[in-house]
């Protein structure tokens, strides 16, 4: 790999500068792709931009630049892209910075000496030529020294290629269809790609990759498939099955394993009403701590969706003390470290967790009971 170092001045980084959501981001005469498909989304905040524009006042030191050579008089950024964006939306009036005696400064109200010495600030690069595995193997290498990349931005460089540019419109751009029709229902920020790696783990699965990266494997099956389209539909499918089963919005459904529930229990055919009734009375019930967990069991009717409120440990000690320390299944006598407590009747047949419904169980007996 050939790796050269270069200034290059911020008039000549400018020139041409362009952002346009359908032809991306260029600059240096148009010859320079800023973000390329494997970068970050841009998420300096305005502090962290004016610091780049105040450390260029001052005459200070940016950190380096890296760019690659694509052999045409092209280049790719491969780190600085924030920076890079800072300098030039500075340039174009997007924002501006403070100074204490004068105020709010743009680049158009600035002397012209501080303009001439902002374009003619010198930029450190290196430039590198080499193999597409070369450059990618660098660019993880460089990105750990900096700002740490999110698992799903590093996958997006490995496996570049149409399916992720057409994935990450659908799942990853600000305002993109994903945000549109499911933010109620699922988390992370989709500039981290979280929308993008929740939907590619549940497609995995349901194609059942087995593998112990599974969003890896499906990307790189994928990887030259001319589109994202047959992702997008079943993300749809399952935000569509999600509406029309639970119409009613609680906050708890925010973030649910949705993909896994709908490859589960899509086929099925519910009474609406008759889960809503069920949902309403369970989310009131003071036994179920994690209340998100009931909308997995009304369709499952599996107890191990549940989480209830446990006995404390001045319960389990009562009741150790009031049994002898024998547990009541095998007759043996334990440690009180060494049991579990347990209700002695059952949460569905109305069972509270009190002490009068306390038992204490040696730890084996306490898993065969609850065939854990």
């Amino acid at each position: 790999m050939k790796i050269e170092l270069k200034s290059i001045p911020i008039r000549d980084l400018i020139t041409g500068y362009s952002n346009n959501p359908d032809t991306g981001v260029r600059a240096y005469g148009g010859s320079l792709d800023v973000r390329p498909p494997y970068q970050r989304e841009f998420r300096y905040d305005e502090k962290q931009k004016r610091a780049v524009i105040e450390t260029i006042m001052k005459g200070f030191p940016l950190n380096i630049m890296y760019w690659s050579e694509d052999g045409d008089g092209t280049f790719e950024m491969i780190d600085g892209q924030q920076r890079t964006l800072s300098i030039c939306e500075f340039y174009t009036h997007d924002f501006n910075i403070v100074d204490k005696d004068r105020g709010v400064l743009f680049f158009n109200t600035l002397t012209d000496d501080e303009k001439q010495a902002f374009l003619d600030y010198e930029l450190t690069v290196y430039f590198c030529s080499g193999t597409d595995k070369e450059k990618l193997d660098w660019f993880r290498v460089i990105n750990i020294a900096g700002e740490r990349l999110f698992d799903q931005e590093l996958r997006n460089a490995v496996y570049v290629g149409p399916f992720v540019t057409d994935a990450r419109r659908h799942f990853s751009k600000n305002g993109c269809p994903a945000y549109k029709i499911g933010s109620d229902y699922m988390t992370g920020k989709l500039e981290e790609q979280a929308y993008l790696e929740t939907v590619l783990r549940w497609a995995a699965r349901k194609e059942g990759i087995k593998d112990d990266k599974p969003i890896d494997k499906y990307m790189a099956i994928h990887q030259h498939d001319p589109n994202a389209n047959k992702l997008w539909a079943y993300y749809m499918q399952i935000i569509t099955w999600v509406r029309s089963t639970f119409p009613h919005y609680r906050k708890e459904m925010k973030g649910l394993d949705w993909g896994a529930m709908f490859d589960e229990f899509g086929e099925e055919i519910y009474d609406v009403d008759a889960l809503e009734k069920q949902i309403h009375d369970l989310m009131e019930d003071d036994e179920i701590m994690k209340k998100s967990g009931i909308y997995r069991y009304v369709l499952s009717g599996d107890l191990r969706d549940l989480s209830f409120r446990t006995f404390d440990k001045k319960q389990k000690r009562e009741a150790y003390e009031r049994q002898n320390g024998i547990c009541v299944h095998c007759g043996k006598h334990f440690e009180l470290e060494e049991m579990e407590a347990d209700h002695i009747k059952p949460w569905k047949e109305g069972g509270t967790t009190v002490a009068e419904n306390c038992q204490m169980l040696c730890r084996n007996c306490n898993r065969v009971k609850g065939g854990k």
